[in-house]
């Protein structure tokens, strides 16, 4: 049996951060990936607005900093309008910002600038869900935000650490947030700390230990990203996937 391939559409702010650990994933799973530059292409496009799956990524400005960047509002008018039609959705970092502010919630900046290697505690719903691998107690992902959100209305919180309480949420079965970056490939980290070198140096962060903490945690990453995002792309692609009981043309 031939397996359907269906269309995707990463939105990406910077080249560096991009799919990284999740793009092997979404090829065996079946999805061919587009990229939208999400600062200068037409977020209004019919192929982004009603792909099988759009993934917001991570990137260095505020969802409140419409002012300096209009194409956000933008974005966020398109996510809003893809999860009002249940219409598979997942946002890291900057991209679960993007989807918080979508589903009516305040973004802001947080209490501590969270940048390096650490674990999250799941919640009860996180513990049954797709992200449920996190729970293991080797379980370390890349944080790299000092933004954070409230809870939006109707989603379930999965995730939290003693600095933000809201580090992953679901809304539905085809929208899922996460605060961290899972997706992260160690071996483009370089890149990271290059387009973000004016950031680490403001924060007072070493590269070099920052660079021996990601050798120190790199194995196990992608076996963690395959487990997560493999579970999750399986669960959006269930026959009922993208449902849209109350949605408009």
């Amino acid at each position: 049996m031939i397996r359907t391939r269906r269309p995707a559409v990463a939105l990406r702010h910077v080249a560096f951060e991009d799919l990284g650990l999740l793009a092997p994933v979404m090829e065996r799973e079946g999805w061919d990936v587009s990229f939208c530059e999400a600062a200068v292409d037409d977020l209004t496009h019919r192929s982004i607005r009603h792909a099988g799956l759009v993934v917001v990524l991570g990137g260095p400005i505020g969802v409140y900093e419409t002012d300096d960047y209009p194409f956000l509002t933008s974005e966020i008018a398109l996510i809003e309008y893809r999860l009002s039609r249940n219409l598979p959705t997942l946002g890291i970092c900057l991209g679960s910002q993007l989807m918080a502010k979508a589903l009516g919630s305040r973004v802001f900046k947080g209490p501590v600038k969270e940048i390096g290697w650490g674990t999250v505690d799941l919640t009860d719903a996180g513990r049954s869900s797709c992200i449920s691998a996190l729970q293991d107690r080797d379980a370390v992902v890349l944080h790299w935000h000092g933004d954070s959100f409230e809870l939006p209305s109707g989603a379930t919180r999965l995730a939290s650490n003693d600095n933000y309480e809201n580090q992953a949420f679901a809304f539905g079965r085809n929208a899922l947030a996460l605060q961290f970056h899972l997706e992260a490939d160690p071996r483009q980290l370089e890149e990271w700390y290059v387009g973000h070198t004016v950031e680490l140096a403001a924060s007072g962060i070493s590269v070099a230990e920052l660079r021996t903490a990601t050798r120190r945690h790199a194995n196990g990453l992608s076996a963690r990203a395959d487990q997560v995002f493999g579970h999750w792309l399986r669960q959006v692609s269930a026959p009922d996937f993208g449902a849209q009981p109350n949605a408009k043309a």
